[in-house]
């Protein structure tokens, strides 16, 4: 790694700061900045960056970004609100999310007939989860019925959190099944899970209890409650990993326990890790873009592109319009609730695992794959979120005046997920 690299980053970082208030109205996303400064820097062109996809470094920060925003994502989730408010992102997540894992996972075996029914569910649930900061005009428009925007919003703070306990056990069962002498599966995947839970409820419930304490006794000051959520997140994951379970269950799950013990003292306290969360996000696509995307397009054929392709239209969009039958929505928009599936941060940290941790023979093909699809990923929906949808909100007030009593018309209360971390203040807002 050159000794320019810091420097480099640094420039980058204030320099994209600079203006980033005015690339929010652009087809240029954060995303794309610095993956294409990702793909520049590392083997493609300057060869600044020269560490590979297994370098601790890459994979730690890749670890500790996505246990941060699947713990602010957490504290936000309110289950009787989802229950009674947001049937939207329910069938996203209980119909379409796991219709797309079986679809993702037919697609794979038809267009890698070598890879196992498990290897294939996995690098489906890899794909799986969306990521709404790649889609960020959609989520902000106030032009765009609320529970559209909302639902892509919860789906994609949930979602991530979903996924880590199915890849887990797709894993195990594709490695016991390569490996005759593999032994366990089970217990490993118990252990997983289980001791995630619990390193996870352990660390919510003790961090939400004591900052809500020291707060009513006035003994914490405020830049220390905003340190008190990110140390939490960290107790959680370094618990259950101490304990052989997941630390993403555990963040996950910590976070939810963290929102429901500390109440408001738990929400009002979690800016410094969203912002934290928001920087690490930015620093991982642009490793993403270095040591996973660049080497990615030099191994390119017709069945990655194929893949790629069919994962973020027919894969996610099917599952998506399953979903919705019963909900009267128009088919307009169903198909952009469907396209508006961006695959990022999970996908980039579930490949990176796979690689770091898993012995399957197939982890570079995954690596491909799921490189290729997040790229393409992030520009397709980058470059067609502000046209699309100033032109869905443009559809939506011509067919609102006509049909006042739409599906689409009913309005949800704000609830505050990833997308508005990244600059979009008012995406739960009502319209």
């Amino acid at each position: 790694m050159s000794g320019w690299l810091l420097p480099i980053v640094a420039v980058l970082l204030i320099g994209y700061g600079a203006v980033s208030a005015r690339l929010q109205t652009s087809v240029v996303t954060e995303a794309m900045v610095f993956v294409v400064a990702g793909l520049l820097l590392g083997s493609w062109a300057l060869d600044v960056i020269d560490v590979g996809p297994a370098n601790t470094v890459v994979l730690l920060l890749a670890e500790v970004t996505l246990a941060v925003v699947l713990f602010t994502d957490a504290v936000r989730v309110k289950l009787p609100r989802l229950r009674h408010e947001a049937a939207v992102p329910l069938r996203l997540l209980g119909i379409g999310l796991p219709l797309t894992i079986v679809a993702g996972t037919l697609v794979g075996l038809l267009v890698f007939p070598d890879l196992n029914v498990w290897t294939a569910a996995a690098l489906a649930t890899i794909l799986a989860p969306t990521d709404a900061a790649l889609g960020l005009p959609v989520i902000s428009n106030r032009k765009l019925p609320s529970r559209i925007r909302q639902g892509l919003n919860v789906e994609s703070g949930l979602n991530d959190g979903v996924c880590v306990p199915l890849l887990i056990i797709f894993l195990t069962l594709a490695v016991a099944e390569e490996d005759a002498a593999h032994t366990g599966p089970v217990r490993i995947l118990l252990e997983e899970i289980g001791f995630g839970a619990v390193g996870g409820v352990v660390a919510g419930v003790l961090g939400a209890w004591i900052l809500r304490r020291a707060v009513a006794r006035g003994w914490a000051t405020p830049s220390w409650q905003q340190i008190v959520p990110v140390a939490t997140a960290i107790l959680a994951y370094t618990l259950a990993a101490a304990l052989g379970g997941s630390g993403f269950i555990a963040a996950f799950v910590a976070g939810i326990a963290f929102g429901a013990v500390g109440k408001g003292d738990a929400e009002s306290s979690t800016g410094f890790a969203e912002q934290s969360g928001q920087l690490l996000n930015a620093l991982t696509f642009l490793m993403f873009g270095a040591v996973l995307l660049g080497p990615a397009l030099g191994r390119l054929d017709w069945t990655v592109v194929a893949y790629a392709v069919l994962s973020l239209t027919v894969v996610r969009m099917v599952p998506v319009a399953l979903g919705m039958i019963g909900m009267r929505m128009r088919l307009t928009t169903v198909a952009f609730l469907g396209w508006f599936g961006p695959r990022g941060l999970a996908s980039i940290v579930f490949v990176l695992l796979v690689i770091d941790e898993s012995s399957l023979a197939e982890s570079v093909l995954l690596q491909t794959v799921v490189s290729v699809t997040v790229g393409l990923s992030v520009f397709a929906h980058g470059l067609s979120a502000y046209p699309l949808a100033h032109a869905y909100a443009s559809w939506f007030a011509g067919q609102s005046k006509n049909h006042p009593t739409m599906t689409e018309n009913t309005k949800v209360r704000a609830s505050r997920h990833r997308a508005e971390r990244v600059g979009a203040t008012d995406a739960g807002e009502t319209s």
